[in-house]
């Protein structure tokens, strides 16, 4: 197949991909990205990281080298025209997205972009146009959004309980997302950005409708938060059924890495991430006590649901299919964190508007 033919628009030659490993390019290999590659390479059936690419040459020098046959493309664009690539992770920062997605999609290929998808709602919105131009033409999607929670065993089961009606009609929703500590750097719009954007995913996904307006309260700061910053934050969110859904984000607690979600219904409640890991009971002088571990850091926490996103991404990429959130869920994610920084700012309750779908 011509360039000209990919750039047209016309599929790569993935036929035979079903008989044989996917052939993954990531791009980005801080620790997101590294990750990614060992993820796939010990753990994934199905892929083989065939390139890498990443800003600083020693650092994609060397996980190149965990992986046989990997090699090192000094341009994260070259690596997603490389014929021999059949689809792309994008784990670089996060301004680099938008060109990065867009060329996948010109080339035709499955991309799994890790959050955010763009930097602003009006270029993610760019990606799903893009994208849906492209399905026109060819009948395929490509684009991907790591919203890891969604493959998480316990998101799993409390969306399927909401969805057989287990706890009758949701009304309200609880969560918690804690952190032990923040580089010094990490903003209050950063929590709203990179914290509390899970969150929103969580909501649409378990509640299945958007949310239509955000408020966002500050308490008291912590003395360990960072100069200057609010730590923690308490977020509203108010969605188009009428449901609300509060947030705790709290990201310098100095205990550790700490996610709870809790659904009220009209027939009972559901909780999660109370107690990862080993429960431990026991008795002692100060009477008797339990105990259980808490993750150091959303690696430990969700790197169960990493496993299953990368495998589901890639059997769907040999399908020819997307399996998980899509660019839309990655635009919708992007409005609602944009309106939530600007009622961070303005200490009003700020509406979300969606461009029709």
């Amino acid at each position: 197949m011509t360039t000209a033919e990919t750039r047209a628009g016309a599929l790569p030659d993935l036929a035979d991909v079903p008989a044989r490993d996917l052939r993954v390019a990531v791009l980005g290999v801080g620790m997101m990205g590294a990750d990614h590659v060992a993820r796939l390479y010990s753990r994934i059936s199905g892929a083989s990281v065939v390139a890498v690419s990443d800003a600083f040459a020693d650092k994609a020098g060397q996980v190149a080298a965990t992986v046989p046959g990997c090699r090192v493309v000094g341009d994260p664009l070259a690596a997603i025209a490389d014929d021999d690539v059949d689809a792309v992770l994008v784990a670089t920062p996060g301004r680099f997205h938008e060109e990065q997605v867009l060329a996948c999609i010109e080339r035709g290929k499955p991309v799994l972009c890790e959050k955010p998808l763009t930097m602003d709602a009006t270029s993610s919105l760019g990606i799903v146009r893009a994208e849906e131009e492209y399905t026109a033409r060819t009948g395929r999607r490509l684009v991907t959004v790591g919203f890891m929670r969604r493959f998480d065993p316990e998101y799993a089961e409390l969306k399927a309980l909401i969805d057989a009606g287990g706890l009758g009609e949701p009304l309200v929703v609880h969560c918690a997302h804690r952190n032990a500590a923040v580089p010094p750097h990490f903003t209050s719009e950063m929590m709203v950005n990179d914290s509390v954007v899970h969150e929103v995913d969580v909501t649409r996904f378990l509640l299945g409708e958007e949310i239509a307006a955000v408020t966002v309260l500050r308490p008291r700061a912590t003395r360990h938060a960072v100069a200057g910053q609010s730590d923690p934050l308490l977020v509203l969110f108010e969605t188009t059924g009428g449901r609300m859904v509060d947030v705790e984000c709290f990201v310098s607690t100095g205990v550790g890495y700490e996610v709870r979600t809790e659904v009220v219904g009209e027939d009972g409640s559901a909780m999660i991430g109370l107690d990862p890991g080993l429960v431990r009971t026991s008795g002692g002088p100060s009477g008797a006590a339990r105990s259980s571990g808490i993750a150091p850091d959303f690696r430990q926490r969700f790197g169960r649901a990493y496993d299953i996103e990368l495998q589901r991404w890639v059997d769907a990429a040999r399908r020819g299919e997307v399996d998980g959130p899509g660019a839309w869920d990655g635009y919708a994610a992007q409005a609602v964190c944009a309106a939530g920084v600007e009622a961070l700012r303005t200490g009003q309750r700020t509406e979300i508007r969606l461009e029709p779908r």
